[in-house]
């Protein structure tokens, strides 16, 4: 199509009246070109003027995503008596209509119990596998859903499905959501940020899509910013050789009286998008290089964190850097770690999956606890479905694989506005259906919004003539029996 007339057919009403001499916004907006204005229209976005709908207890998120499927029974949702079922045939009743293909040609779906041993916890005396010794001495300050359930059984759709409350791309991520509503408490840093650790070798990592933290329909200055692991969080950031902090100002300011004409004259909301980038970019060359600086931290936070956190990348240098973002006032922040899709050798790449991001789990609740930041920082831990109890492949008492399973998971969420040292939910014998507190995955989300202070049901963005929510259409509840 003719972008002429692309740009005519997208016109609103009051831009084309304005065009044609009805309104005198054309001498205003003239008015307006200064770099005082340029500079204003780049600001960080801030909360919408009816948010939040109530005060909420919490004012920054920190979601932990294990990418890949998480398996609850080694880990969470202890089930002793499963020894005793060790190579015996799932029950066909349990078994369903719905498995992947990459066991419905197996002849047999033979029980696998937890090779790992369990123990109780806490106060609340709650049973955690050897595979978390540190995220057991923190379970009195984390809720567990054992109980949620998800459509999807693959994880492209699946993590689609946490991350953006639907399986059909193109919806807004939670951070973007959460960036829109509610903005940011900083200048100098984005509202929504992303962070990839690296994860151990051998794992079986999925791919990660840019919708995960992407704005969908909303505002493209709302999409989560990508800190890439190293010295060099964001690439280009630092200006070239020749170019100092006054060049770079002077320039940026000609762009804004630029692309506020062309705003004007187009009505493309990419341009005040790209206008804030620009000037976001401008603020990160200070911010980001003092932000990435963890030499910074004192030697006790550094121990907290374990050895791993001075390997630029690792998963515990992300979880401190996840401290040190809300701490400066970012919104929400999301860390994706991949490699959890154990199909075959699942006790030895659960091992080290679990070895990589437990003791940095436990220590960013426990920081954030002695920095008084808990009681307003929001964390959850999980992923996009759990494991089946059947093996995939070859079982073994010392091996085995487990496939996808949607019916029931765990996820734990710790801090602003959350309960510690309760456990919600019940499994069947073989952790293979909810029987007890179902919670489907978006009202984990809906419940993350309580604890910002929205409601789910009234934050709503207009699109395709559709009031969109991040639960989605069907009636959601929160959870509030996790709720402090």
């Amino acid at each position: 199509m003719n972008p002429f007339f692309e740009n005519q057919i997208l016109q609103t009403r009051r831009q084309f009246f304005g065009q044609t001499g009805i309104r005198l916004g054309g001498l205003a907006m003239a008015s307006m070109l200064s770099t005082d204005l340029a500079r204003a229209a780049s600001a960080v976005h801030p909360a919408l003027p009816q948010l939040p709908h109530f005060a909420g207890k919490a004012k920054a998120v920190i979601y932990l995503h294990m990418n890949g499927g998480p398996s609850q029974l080694d880990m969470w949702d202890y089930k002793p008596n499963l020894k005793d079922q060790f190579d015996k045939d799932l029950p066909k009743d349990f078994l369903g209509d719905r498995i992947t293909t990459m066991t419905s040609g197996q002849g047999r779906f033979p029980v696998a119990p937890s090779k790992f041993a369990f123990a109780q916890h806490g106060q609340c005396g709650r049973w955690v596998s050897e595979l978390l010794p540190h995220t057991a001495k923190i379970v009195d300050d984390i809720a567990l859903v054992k109980t949620v359930h998800t459509k999807a059984i693959n994880h492209d759709p699946a993590c689609t499905f946490a991350m953006t409350g639907s399986e059909v791309p193109g919806k807004p991520s939670m951070g973007s959501w959460m960036s829109y509503g509610l903005g940011a408490e900083t200048s100098d840093l984005p509202s929504f940020v992303a962070l990839m650790p690296t994860f151990p070798n051998g794992s079986n990592a999925q791919a990660l899509f840019s919708r995960m933290w992407g704005p969908g329909f909303l505002p493209g200055k709302h999409s989560g910013v990508v800190l890439r692991s190293g010295s060099d969080p964001v690439l280009y950031l630092e200006n070239p050789p020749g170019v100092d902090a006054r060049d770079r100002r002077a320039m940026l300011d000609a762009l804004g009286i630029l692309n506020a004409r062309g705003f004007a004259k187009m009505g493309d909301p990419d341009i005040q998008t790209r206008i804030s980038q620009y000037e976001m970019a401008y603020r990160m060359q200070s911010s980001v290089p003092e932000l990435a600086d963890l030499s910074k931290e004192s030697p006790a936070s550094l121990a907290l964190y374990g050895d791993d956190v001075k390997r630029e990348g690792s998963f515990a240098a992300s979880a401190l850097l996840a401290r040190r973002l809300v701490e400066r006032g970012v919104r929400f922040v999301q860390i994706m770690h991949r490699g959890w899709d154990s199909h075959g050798n699942l006790p030895g790449e659960l091992s080290s999956q679990c070895r990589d991001t437990d003791q940095a789990c436990a220590a960013l609740v426990t920081d954030l606890k002695q920095r008084g930041m808990l009681d307003d920082t929001l964390v959850i831990w999980g992923g996009e479905f759990g494991r089946t109890v059947y093996s995939q492949g070859t079982l073994t008492k010392e091996t085995y694989g487990r496939d996808h399973h949607p019916r029931n998971f765990c996820m734990w969420m710790a801090g602003g506005g959350i309960k510690g040292g309760v456990s919600l939910g019940e499994t069947d014998d073989f952790s293979y259906n909810a029987i007890a507190d179902p919670v489907n995955i978006n009202e984990i989300n809906a419940t993350i919004l309580h604890c910002m202070g929205v409601d789910h049901e009234r934050f709503v963005y207009r699109y395709q003539g559709l009031d969109q929510r991040l639960t989605g259409v069907e009636p959601m509840k929160v959870i509030r029996k996790i709720l402090a």
